[in-house]
């Protein structure tokens, strides 16, 4: 049985250490090198007290939510991140394992949705958001959450996707090629170029045998590319992705 949806993308956003232009994404698309330098987003949207809190997963996120949003209000978000602040986590598990105290605000700023909070207090914004994890799939998952409320009559979607690298405890179990990034679609109602992702299980024996790539930098890709076509397989899962003009 085959499942789909359709939406289109009308502001798009992209931030990474050492790809903080259109043109360098366009060409980390091509595949041309990128430095991957240790700098960190601006964020001067953000005022600087809310601002100070972030780590760098929370500033690269809310650099491209600010950038694709503008000054739009009401508009519901959906916060994508496999791995969410990973880092902090292991932080506070640190502590414990110490016997050393907690910080207040790392707990606080360490749950998945903290980032999305944020954003919606720094800008006085009462629409709803969701912090979605979904596997190697999550971004795929995400986009079925946005279309789904555009379904409910939302007239548009913010899509926000990033993650960073696990830390050094977690190697043995890390199963994507991650690099930190952060990216963001404002996504509306299909109009003249659309976007469709279905999906269906496969057989068993048909699963992926290597290593993915992350999953959402893989949709950006395909994106930035202007790729007419993309299938990936998550485990027993084909997802597959197309863009049309109508």
């Amino acid at each position: 049985m085959r499942s789909a949806i359709e939406f289109s993308i009308t502001c798009d956003a992209a931030w990474a250490p050492g790809i903080e232009t259109r043109e360098a994404w366009r060409d980390w698309a091509l595949g041309r090198p990128a430095a991957h330098a240790g700098s960190e987003p601006a964020l001067r949207a953000m005022p600087a007290m809310q601002r100070r809190r972030l780590g760098l997963l929370g500033k690269m996120a809310l650099e491209v939510a600010y950038e694709c949003l503008g000054q739009r209000q009401d508009v519901p978000t959906v916060f994508c991140s496999r791995h969410g602040e990973v880092s902090r986590s292991v932080e506070l598990l640190s502590d414990l394992a110490r016997d050393e105290p907690l910080s207040p605000t790392s707990f606080g700023l360490s749950v998945h949705n903290a980032i999305g909070g944020m954003f919606s207090i720094a800008r006085g914004d009462k629409a709803n958001h969701i912090a979605l994890s979904g596997g190697q799939a999550s971004i795929e998952h995400a986009l079925i959450e946005a279309c789904g409320l555009l379904a409910d009559g939302e007239k548009a979607v913010l899509l926000v996707a990033y993650d960073c690298s696990l830390p050094s405890v977690y190697a043995a179990y890390q199963d994507e090629d991650a690099i930190p990034f952060a990216w963001a679609w404002l996504i509306e109602p299909p109009q003249r170029e659309v976007f469709s992702l279905s999906w269906h299980s496969l057989p068993c024996g048909q699963d992926a045998k290597e290593l993915p790539a992350t999953a959402s930098l893989d949709a950006l890709r395909f994106f930035l590319r202007r790729d007419q076509r993309m299938e990936r397989i998550c485990g027993r899962q084909s997802w597959q992705w197309a863009r049309h003009v109508s």
